[in-house]
């Protein structure tokens, strides 16, 4: 069943456990686990390079709340993203977090995968 059959309930009880990871992963400078349900289109996108620095000197994305509030859903296209306010163990203010969720083109195991991931 496509992610975008999927009613809020089936699609959140995919995207936060994902989202969970995502902030352990950053939290801990986890780069390798952090990017593993990325989808190919969006590793092959990336500068590994300029990303694993980032990564690793952001002081935001190595301080990341473990309790984040979910905001709501937006379906568009071929994809879902998932809303959050995001906070920081160590500096002052909100962020609004931003997982898009969908499948690869030729996944014939319906795998959803991580086609996006911000924090702004």
């Amino acid at each position: 069943m496509s992610i975008l059959d999927k009613t809020e309930d089936e699609v959140t009880a995919i995207a936060h456990p994902m989202w969970e990871d995502l902030i352990r992963y950053s939290n801990e400078g986890e780069y390798g686990k952090f990017i593993r349900k990325f989808s190919y289109e969006l590793l092959f996108g990336l500068n590994e390079v300029e990303i694993g620095k980032q990564f690793a000197k952001s002081e935001l994305t190595r301080s990341l709340d473990t309790n984040y509030d979910y905001l709501g859903l937006i379906r568009r296209d071929q994809h879902i993203t998932v809303l959050y306010r995001v906070r920081s163990t160590k500096r002052e203010g909100e962020w609004l977090g931003r997982l898009v969720l969908g499948h690869e083109k030729d996944d014939k195991d319906g795998d959803v995968k991580i086609f996006g991931a911000s924090i702004f």
